[in-house]
């Protein structure tokens, strides 16, 4: 504490020069101005590597607004009832959207494969209706294209493995229809995998689970194991023969939530080849917000609702909410999550997934798809390298798709289209 001390050995009083109003306000511009230099530096860095986002639920939001209608919807401009948009993915520096065509998972497995394949079919049409702006990217060779043309590339990837309908033909045809991920689960288990927010059925991946994997990897869709027990995790690392993907999910080290990863799965992923994605989902990131969520989840259930079942737990809550206010979550505890991955997994193996349009609120600052430079400059401030965070943004994920064309080409060589069905491989426990 001595360098608080004046030069006669008091403390300065408040009339010491160093302590005055003028210097308080001149520090205070200093911050400013470093700050707006780190915002402007990361604007700088997206354009030049522009972002890929591991999961948006926009279509989803599209079918409940408008039954996706897009003139209705006009994406091409402002929207205040989304949190996504044309002109804000531009000001965020979105390069690259993987969009969830999510269904409930409390839907009857038929009636699930319906409604995914209506959520493909809007993803289509949006990105035809904008040709100018948007891509569909089947590759990361198409991604580049798109960047190469000025567009944003639209990817697919299908939250929950309740959208095959446990059928290993209809996984190959949302892989024909461009689906480039599977979520092996939502927030109910699979008859063949444990979600992280169920009762354990599966005891992780059941036979057939391992076959799904398998078959994945066979046609280069992406196992994405955001929302899995992690249990599920750890089997499908042992099974997989491409990297793995956390579309959206943090750290359990820093916010003890089902929905994030445990730091076991994060050293796996270095010999896995994988990425987490980290998640801007407050829930997830701020552990009061976490114990808020819990609170709410023994609220909702005093009268009924189960909190798996988000539609009607997000109701619940919207009114529990008025007298039990949300805690906020912070750009820099999202940070937090972003450097605790790097730490325990490496640079190599982190990247994002702000899961937009999926949730009701957001980190103050990140509020919508335009708040990604914000979190950039953050990272900047805590002296990450424009290399570290154009592998953050881009590169990662970018590698992952390569790595992960390149097992399905080796596979495909060698394997058959797998053709077991659930009951020949789980018999009569999988229904």
């Amino acid at each position: 504490m001595s360098d608080m001390l004046g030069a006669d050995g008091q403390r300065p009083t408040t009339d010491d020069p160093d302590t005055s109003d003028e210097t308080v306000g001149a520090g205070a511009a200093a911050a400013r101005d470093v700050a707006d230099a780190s915002l402007s530096r990361a604007r700088r860095l997206l354009a030049e590597h522009p972002l890929v986002d591991g999961h948006n639920d926009l279509p989803w939001a599209a079918r409940e607004l408008t039954r996706y209608d897009f003139e209705a919807l006009d994406v091409s401009g402002r929207l205040t009832s989304t949190q996504t948009d044309l002109p804000r993915l531009r000001d965020g520096g979105v390069g690259a959207q993987f969009w969830s065509v999510f269904v409930p998972s409390t839907l009857p497995e038929g009636e699930a494969v319906i409604a995914t394949l209506e959520q493909v079919d809007a993803v289509h049409r949006m990105v035809a209706t904008w040709p100018g702006e948007l891509a569909l990217a089947l590759s990361a060779d198409d991604v580049e294209a798109a960047r190469a043309g000025g567009r944003i590339a639209s990817l697919l990837g299908a939250e929950g493995g309740h959208s095959i309908g446990s059928s290993l033909a209809a996984l190959r045809a949302l892989h024909a229809l461009g689906v480039r991920y599977l979520t092996l689960t939502h927030n109910d288990n699979t008859p063949w995998a444990d979600s992280a927010t169920d009762v354990p059925a599966a005891g992780g991946l059941t036979a057939f689970g391992h076959e799904v994997v398998r078959e994945m990897n066979r046609v280069g869709m992406l196992v994405d194991l955001s929302h899995v027990a992690a249990t599920t995790m750890r089997a499908a690392l042992a099974t997989t023969a491409a990297p793995v993907v956390f579309s959206h999910s943090s750290a359990l080290a820093l916010c003890d939530t089902p929905r994030n990863v445990p730091d076991d799965v994060l050293a796996a992923l270095p010999a896995n080849g994988g990425v987490c994605m980290v998640t801007f989902v407050p829930e997830f990131v701020s552990p009061d917000t976490a114990a808020w969520r819990v609170e709410a989840a023994a609220a909702a259930a005093e009268v009924g609702v189960d909190a798996k079942d988000w539609e009607a737990f997000g109701r619940f809550t919207a009114t529990w909410s008025h007298e039990h206010p949300k805690p906020d979550a912070t750009i820099a505890q999202v940070a937090d999550h972003v450097e605790h991955v790097r730490e325990v997994a490496g640079l190599d193996h982190v990247g994002i997934g702000g899961d937009y349009d999926g949730t009701d609120t957001f980190p103050v600052g990140l509020e919508d798809v335009s708040g990604y430079p914000r979190l950039v400059a953050e990272l900047l401030e805590r002296r990450w390298s424009d290399d570290e965070v154009s592998r953050l943004v881009r590169g990662n994920v970018l590698r992952v798709l390569r790595d992960a064309e390149a097992v399905a080409r080796d596979l495909q060589a060698t394997r058959s289209p797998a053709i077991a069905t659930i009951e020949q491989l789980d018999g009569d426990a999988s229904r």
